[in-house]
């Protein structure tokens, strides 16, 4: 599915699913919505806002009428009068297209401190007037939010300017009456075609928005490269189409609710569009470091830059879900003050968990290996093919991949086999008993030759030394460093090595000594020795 229409999809699914929390009493009601003190929610100017359009919308305009300041009134008109008014205010607010409950203050003392906040304004023969809550205390414990009496007397006079427009008057009745959500049919007819619309448009609105920002853009920064903005082109078309939107919105004018239920959804789209196009420029960024790098850091890029795309993501969407939740009216302090209480049982219960992740981040920072190393880990020896947030992937000498966890890993004795600037050619040669010292000094000679003809061998670290006179042998300790850290070619490199020292041996007239040759001596040595000896001693 392509995106625009996966985009609608989206927005009209949670439409929905966000009509479904603020219905009254409904366990994932937002916070702004919530009983505390005041059992019909009239605690700050949103909430008593937002619970007023809730009863108009069940048709419950005596408990609507509760949200009102009636004391203006005199009692026995207050009951008769109350529903009414409720309803002309409930027509007034869906009918003004710059009111917007979302915007309205969270806050139980207000956003102005004077007790009184502004909800809508509206004009009539060029005077302005204003629809305002107030704060009054009705009950000894705790004050309440109520459109102020002042408002309340406006109703009936600002009730004149609500009536159809000519354009309704020219449809056909039903579309007209019929509502949903206190929102004419025609209106969520026109709310769709908008969005069918913006979704089919928004690939060509988004190039164009790109074809005429990238001149710019390019003159501002010599270092701007294009996929930056083919990396964009995605979420700049979910936000061409929400922005589209909430423009056409102000015109199609929904009730009160529906907007509010509809802002809801575009907030939501919107940051998800702004994190979709923050995670694609991370991307971009850690695509052109790793560029930047191939050539001298290939390791690094390998390594520490998915490592820091990842954590970066995570942040981002942690950010995402945070702004959401506060677009929504969730108290993000106590959501908040909940992820830390619950985070901390989530830590005790994942320990190896965490202990995986900081371990990945120690191997990480501290570089004992990177990606495409080969390393020396317990008795095992392979290449590290990837360093991830859990385990680290080796791949062994014969083919098998061994999996990691970093908190073990991390704690390992690791040798980098790749960190090699050269390698140890050490072995030890044994030569039989029989091998006289002319001998011994010709082999010294041509051994310490051999090493000097080699370009491959080190000249500064090279040694060949008669070691030790053994029960059974001559010792000689040989010491030289290959120049190179590849495995294979210091293999091809030692053969030649070993087999001119076999020439060497041979062309000196002895040999090695080999234990069977011991053996063998040792066991005549006694048979001999035996003659002179008792059948006790022999025994």
């Amino acid at each position: 599915m392509r995106f625009p229409y996966l985009a609608a999809a989206l927005l009209v699914s949670l439409f929905f699913a966000e009509a479904q929390q603020v219905v009254p009493g409904s366990i994932a009601a937002p916070a702004a919505t919530r009983l505390s003190g005041d059992p019909l929610g009239r605690d700050t100017p949103q909430s008593a806002v937002i619970r007023f359009l809730e009863a108009c919308r069940t048709r419950d305009y005596k408990q609507a009428t509760s949200y009102l300041d009636l004391r203006a009134l005199p009692s026995a008109q207050r009951a008769l009068e109350g529903p009414t008014l409720a309803k002309q205010l409930e027509q007034l607010l869906d009918r003004n297209t710059e009111f917007d409950a979302g915007s309205m203050s969270r806050n139980p003392q207000g956003d102005t401190g004077g007790g009184h906040e502004p909800v809508a304004s509206f004009v009539d023969e060029g005077h302005a007037y204003q629809v305002d809550l107030e704060r009054v205390q009705l009950h000894p414990n705790y004050p309440v939010w109520q459109f102020s009496s002042s408002s309340v007397g406006l109703i009936p006079q600002l009730y004149k300017l609500v009536g159809e427009s000519a354009f309704e008057r020219r449809l056909p009745e039903p579309l007209v009456s019929w509502t949903l959500l206190e929102t004419a049919v025609w209106r969520w007819l026109a709310l769709i075609l908008l969005a069918a619309l913006l979704a089919a448009l928004s690939s060509l609105l988004s190039r164009g928005l790109l074809g005429l920002v990238h001149p710019i853009l390019r003159r501002a920064s010599a270092y701007l490269h294009p996929e930056i903005l083919e990396a964009l082109a995605g979420p700049l078309r979910l936000l061409v189409v929400v922005a589209g939107f909430r423009a056409g919105m102000e015109f199609i004018g929904p009730s009160a609710l529906l907007r509010l239920y509809l802002g809801r959804v575009l907030a939501f789209l919107f940051s998800i569009g702004v994190a979709w196009a923050a995670m694609r420029l991370v991307e971009v960024a850690t695509d052109r470091i790793r560029f930047v790098l191939a050539a001298d850091h290939e390791n690094i890029s390998s390594s520490i830059l998915p490592l820091v795309n990842k954590i970066g993501k995570i942040v981002i969407v942690l950010l995402t879900v945070t702004v959401i939740l506060s677009n929504w009216g969730y108290n993000t302090t106590t959501v908040l003050a909940g992820v830390g209480v619950g985070g901390l049982a989530v830590a005790l219960a994942a320990q190896k968990t965490l202990e995986n992740l900081f371990g990945g981040v120690a191997v990480i920072s501290d570089r004992p290996v990177l990606v495409g190393d080969t390393c020396r880990f317990g008795d095992r020896t392979g290449d590290v093919e990837d360093i991830g947030l859990r385990s680290t992937r080796i791949r062994t000498a014969d083919r098998t991949l061994v999996t990691v966890p970093n908190g073990q890993f991390s704690l390992m004795t690791l040798e980098n086999l790749s960190r090699r600037d050269k390698i140890w050619f050490h072995p030890r040669l044994s030569l039989t008993r029989e091998t006289s010292p002319a001998q011994i000094r010709q082999l010294l000679d041509s051994i310490s030759r051999l090493l000097d003809s080699n370009p491959k061998v080190d000249p500064g670290g090279r040694s060949v030394r008669f070691a030790a006179v053994g029960a059974y042998s001559l010792d000689f300790d040989i010491s030289a460093y290959v120049l190179t850290a590849n495995d294979d070619e210091f293999s091809r490199v030692q053969q030649e090595l070993l087999l001119g020292i076999l020439e060497a041996v041979e062309a000196a007239g002895t040999r090695l000594a080999l234990p069977t040759q011991a053996s063998i001596n040792y066991t005549a040595d006694a048979t001999s020795a035996g003659t002179d000896c008792s059948p006790a001693d022999r025994t």
